[in-house]
């Protein structure tokens, strides 16, 4: 494990361009606490706020009330923190696109809970969310912590708040899954 720690970080450093986007997407940056690259971080923040749109939009018709319940305050979040993305990186003139479709993992993810009813649905629904808000805080703060666009980085900073209420909120709805 500690080899490919160290390989991991060799590769990094050699070719930040390239190693970084690959190791945002197999997590190695977050493992190792590395700042995403613009690219990377409106990305992955674009994508994983439509994966939670998405989701929670099917809990509302598939969830038990605690379910619902926190699906309309992702629905509501995410939206206006994906629009104030869209804005930001229109405004600055930022030069990277942002996605409109999940990650294939993500599609994969939703095509499995696609597939769910009851509380296999709730399960699944509340272990994809708090697995997604430990990514998204993970994501917002080592881009606040060290992101290359101020404006982003401010943005990162206010969102990250956000995230955090949002994984305390879906620790207590995985928590109540366990139980």
């Amino acid at each position: 494990m500690k080899r490919l720690l160290i390989v991991t970080a060799c590769a990094l450093m050699c070719a930040p361009a390239l190693a970084q986007s690959a190791s945002e997407k197999l997590g190695s940056n977050s493992a190792l606490g590395i700042s995403p690259t613009t690219v990377d971080f409106v990305s992955e923040a674009a994508t994983g706020g439509l994966f939670e749109i998405k989701t929670s939009q099917l809990a509302l018709t598939r969830g038990d009330a605690s379910s619902k319940s926190f699906a309309q305050t992702m629905i509501a979040d995410h939206k206006k923190a994906d629009a104030e993305l869209k804005d930001l990186v229109q405004s600055k003139k930022i030069d990277v696109t942002i996605p409109g479709d999940l990650t294939k993992a993500q599609q994969s993810k939703l095509e499995k809970l696609e597939q769910l009813k009851g509380a296999d649905f709730d399960k699944q629904y509340r272990d994809d969310q708090y697995s997604a808000h430990k990514d998204a805080v993970s994501l917002f703060q080592r881009y606040a912590k060290g992101g290359d666009n101020p404006a982003l980085k401010q943005w990162a900073q206010q969102t990250q708040s956000m995230l955090e209420h949002h994984l305390e909120m879906a620790r207590q709805l995985y928590r109540q899954a366990a139980n």
